[in-house]
């Protein structure tokens, strides 16, 4: 009723539309520049998540150059240093200036409704049932309502194609449930989700924590840099130590060298990740990954035992019930920050592992009937991808977004087989999400151009369910739809589709043992 009294402009028709300003936005603009493209930002910045949810001491998880476009190098790419936020902002900027990206943006402009316009025959691709013909059909298929700068008017856009790139971070906090007078309305402190702190200045974030009893609820990486953050702005005898309440462990690293050997070594080469189950592997292939699952087991089990010598997980509780891999092919890997554990010696940091939790006035309250006095409680319990996307988009649509498994089922990692005219940028996650996300859109300008078809709709369904049955068998993470373990046979398949030879190094040795990048799939 609200969007019906606001006052609408007409539709503007353009070929591509492109929701979000993020690296899965630059790149599908970058890719699909030759169609001038529209592409919607809801905020006044690029970099999604690394703009809008960074903290002071928030750093890229991995090298430069595992984190990089294919042409369009780090200027400091050896720099073995975790660049900055700020850092990785400017890098995108630049990337966006250089690549005269920024004519297309349209920043300040929210999406706030998807329309689905197109004909039975558009969804049906354009050609047999279960079959797909042009993306570009020469007609609207969707129509896309934006409020600009928060105004009451309503603008429409209609396009051919659709590209989404609004990201599974960001925007809609995941909020825990709690039962009846047990959640944060019974608390007299101060309770704030981590996308509420990243919005605060250094002086700010400071005065919340600085001598204040502070609880941090989770223990991924948004989680451990809280609690650093925390622990920093309170130094000193005055300072009240921060308490991380842990619910699920997960293994945590403090640099890319194991026993010192490379950590790349274990997971990241055509040999290491020839270890690992992948799609469309052929019986012979099924074979040897059962024979060699000792060795896979193994490269587990070492990494394993490097990290418990030299952290001190055993003496915090810290240390994993699963196995190190299951971390790593959910993508759920972090890198911790040089003074994590040292401010844990001191008193500074706290653990308080819970299963349940809940608050009463003075603090939060656990199902071990211990309670924990706190002023402030930060929860870093992360977002809700997928609400973001139901919001905008109609019926039924919206119940296609995910399977009963609880992922989104996405061939190629972009495209849903049962929506037509539009992609996904984002939505399955790797070591480097940046490189997957320029790959996926390089191979998507491709489809869009006519260059190669679509499978139809059943066996587009039979890779993505393929892939699913992997990543459950893989990890008990398996919702967060990642595909580290087998991300090189993921890209040799795209780029078996794009008509591109699959092996991309110099010769076989460098194809065998050293690690894949952005770089290795620059177009010559």
């Amino acid at each position: 009723q609200e969007r019906n009294r606001k006052q609408t402009l007409m539709a503007v028709f353009s070929k591509i539309g492109i929701i979000g300003g993020g690296i899965s936005g630059l790149a599908a603009a970058k890719q699909l520049s030759g169609h001038s493209p529209v592409v919607f930002e809801a905020t006044d910045s690029l970099g999604g998540v690394w703009k809008h949810c960074s903290f002071r001491s928030t750093k890229l998880q991995t090298p430069r150059c595992d984190y990089e476009f294919s042409d369009f190098p780090w200027t400091e790419r050896d720099n073995s240093s975790f660049p900055s936020y700020e850092e990785i902002l400017d890098y995108l900027y630049s990337y966006a200036s250089h690549f005269d990206l920024l004519k297309f943006v349209k920043f300040n402009t929210k999406v706030v409704e998807i329309r689905f316009v197109g004909d039975g025959e558009t969804a049906d691709g354009g050609g047999k049932p279960g079959e797909y013909g042009s993306l570009l059909a020469g007609r609207p298929v969707w129509e896309v309502a934006v409020q600009t700068n928060q105004s009451d008017t309503l603008q429409w856009y209609a396009f051919e194609f659709l590209v989404v790139c609004t990201g599974k971070y960001g925007d809609e906090p995941k909020i825990p449930t709690f039962p009846r007078n047990k959640g944060p309305e019974v608390f007299r402190g101060q309770v704030l989700h981590s996308l509420d702190y990243s919005k605060l200045d250094q002086e700010a974030s400071t005065e919340l924590f600085k001598g204040k009893k502070v609880v941090v609820v989770g223990y991924k990486k948004s989680a451990i840099d809280l609690a650093v953050e925390c622990a920093e702005a309170n130094q000193g005898p005055e300072g009240q130590p921060c308490t991380m309440v842990v619910r699920t462990l997960h293994w945590t690293v403090p640099h890319y060298s194991i026993w010192g050997l490379p950590f790349y070594l274990f997971y990241s080469t055509r040999s290491s990740q020839f270890l690992h189950e992948r799609p469309n592997q052929g019986l012979l292939r099924t074979l040897l990954c059962h024979l060699l699952s000792p060795m896979r087991r193994a490269a587990s089990k070492i990494i394993e035992s490097y990290l418990v010598w030299k952290l001190p997980l055993q003496k915090y509780g810290l240390k994993p019930d699963h196995p190190f891999e299951e971390d790593y092919a959910s993508c759920q890997m972090a890198i911790l920050p040089e003074n994590f554990f040292s401010e844990a010696d001191k008193g500074k940091i706290l653990f308080k592992r819970a299963s349940k939790w809940w608050f009463y006035e003075g603090g939060v309250q656990f199902d071990d009937n211990t309670k924990l006095e706190a002023d402030v409680v930060v929860l870093a319990t992360g977002y809700d991808g997928k609400k973001k996307l139901k919001a905008i988009f109609p019926e039924p649509f919206r119940s296609l977004m995910e399977f009963p498994s609880g992922m989104m089922p996405l061939y190629r990692g972009t495209i849903h087989p049962f929506i037509p005219n539009m992609a996904f940028v984002g939505y399955v996650e790797s070591v480097s999400n940046l490189h997957t996300a320029e790959i996926r859109c390089k191979w998507l300008a491709r489809l869009v151009d006519d260059r190669f078809k679509l499978p139809n709709v059943e066996k587009m369904l039979e890779q993505t369910t393929t892939e699913m049955e992997i990543m459950k068998r893989t990890t008990r993470f398996y919702k967060r739809n990642c595909i580290s373990t087998f991300s090189i046979n993921h890209s040799d398949e795209i780029c078996e589709e794009m008509g591109w030879t699959s092996w991309r190094k110099k010769n076989w040795f460098a194809e065998v043992f050293s690690p894949y990048n952005s770089q290795d799939y620059e177009e010559k």
